[in-house]
């Protein structure tokens, strides 16, 4: 899937639909560019921190559902820290490509409701996720998920570049 880059100039509906937009934007670019690696890429880490394609994809579905369902809406139904075994990021033997690109498609798409039917201004539900901190509004947890992918989005330009796959925004 390809996506436009949600320039200022494009018109939207409020604050609410730029951030979605922006998501759409970075996730899209975030799946285009490891699937275009080699598979081998995808299981390889290029960097001193360890951490590979996979595991990336799978980080950034769990950092969604931590800000957003954990988070902001206070729900406990899942575990929030499912992306991390050891202190690092994690990815079980039998999770491919197709199932973490789903999973995060599909978290995605709950942010994108959240977007479309909360205010920016509510605050997040009280809990754990805060840490004793008061809960963030909803425009403050969408501005931290828009950093969030950015900088993950250019950490994997590093990598997909060192691996021969590709580089720059288009994927």
């Amino acid at each position: 899937m390809t996506i436009d880059f949600p320039a200022a100039t494009t018109p939207a509906d409020g604050r609410g639909e730029v951030f979605a937009r922006y998501l759409d934007y970075f996730r899209a670019v975030l799946l285009a560019k490891v699937s275009a690696l080699p598979e081998a890429e995808l299981h390889t880490s290029r960097l001193p921190s360890g951490w590979t394609p996979l595991e990336l994809v799978k980080h950034l579905r769990y950092v969604e559902l931590r800000w957003i369902a954990w988070g902001f809406e206070g729900r406990r139904d899942h575990e929030p820290w499912g992306d991390r075994r050891d202190d690092r990021w994690h990815v079980e033997p039998g999770e491919t490509l197709d199932v973490l690109a789903g999973r995060l498609r599909e978290q995605g798409a709950y942010t994108s409701a959240v977007i479309a039917t909360g205010d920016l201004a509510a605050t997040g539900a009280p809990g754990p996720r805060w840490d004793g901190n008061e809960p963030a509004t909803l425009e403050r947890i969408l501005f931290h998920l828009v950093q969030e992918y950015a900088r993950h989005v250019g950490h994997l330009d590093v990598v997909a570049e060192l691996a021969g796959g590709p580089v720059g925004e288009d994927g």
